[in-house]
């Protein structure tokens, strides 16, 4: 899943694919690298972000997500929390919603992608991303994070989607601290018992810089650590910036884990 982020304030590449022409090109870029999905986000979810409205979120992602679509051979996917911005996506040719939120922040989402057939990734986080890490302790991370990724697969199947539309995503960097993030990817089999894929997004994230005081541009080896750690442990979905690399990267670990990419 390649990352493409339409805000100003990313963590890695905010404002860097804001004009429209660079940003058309480098979706088709990561395609060509190997990308299976484009990620289209129109709000930031760094630790910290405020949020923006739903018109401004319409207003960056609607117009690429137009043109990228009948240019596209794969999925598309708008990292969003509003049911309104997803209901105009899907419409619009977008094939899956990719919620941080894992259906909590919005009651409308799940009956908006149930209506819309689409693919739903649920994530786990607690609180919004400008509170999130005032909440990091747990008194049993991976426990607590698997009863809230079965509470948001509980809210998607009981608005009528189906358990094979939805993926789950633990929240690498999502009211997690180092320790916690490092904790999860030890332990990411324990959440395959869920018995939905898992997918893993610690692309550039800040413990991946702190492991090696990298600055946000130098984490191309820590993010590809994480991702064959990923792999290792059953991960069958890797949201990433740097595609190419991390294509081959995936590639080789599923190959050594004699699974199929």
């Amino acid at each position: 899943m390649g990352i493409l982020n339409l805000t100003p304030d990313s963590f890695s590449d905010g404002g860097l694919w804001n004009d429209p022409e660079r940003a058309v090109a480098h979706a088709l870029t990561m395609v060509e690298e190997g990308a299976d999905i484009i990620d289209i986000g129109g709000e930031s979810s760094r630790p910290g972000a405020a949020p923006v409205s739903e018109e401004e979120e319409l207003r960056r992602i609607m117009p690429l997500l137009e043109r990228l679509v009948p240019l596209l051979n794969v999925p598309l996917s708008i990292d969003t929390t509003k049911a309104a911005v997803a209901r105009r996506s899907l419409a619009a040719g977008a094939e899956i919603i990719n919620d941080i939120s894992g259906l909590f922040f919005d009651e409308g989402m799940a009956d908006v992608v149930a209506a819309g057939y689409a693919g739903l990734v649920v994530m786990h986080s607690r609180g919004t991303p400008d509170q999130m890490q005032l909440n990091t302790r747990y008194a049993d991370l991976v426990g607590e994070v698997r009863d809230g990724l079965r509470a948001s697969l509980g809210r998607a199947l009981a608005a009528g989607i189906s358990a094979e539309q939805v993926v789950i995503d633990p929240g690498i960097g999502f009211a997690k601290d180092r320790a916690g993030n490092l904790r999860l990817l030890r332990s990411l089999g324990e959440l395959l018992d869920l018995g939905r894929p898992l997918l893993v997004g610690a692309s550039r994230k800040g413990f991946t810089g702190t492991a090696a005081g990298r600055l946000v541009e130098n984490r191309l080896f820590t993010t590809a650590a994480t991702v064959a750690l990923a792999v290792a442990q059953g991960a069958a979905l890797l949201r990433v910036h740097d595609v190419a690399a991390m294509r081959a990267v995936a590639d080789m670990a599923w190959e050594i884990s004699g699974e199929q990419s």
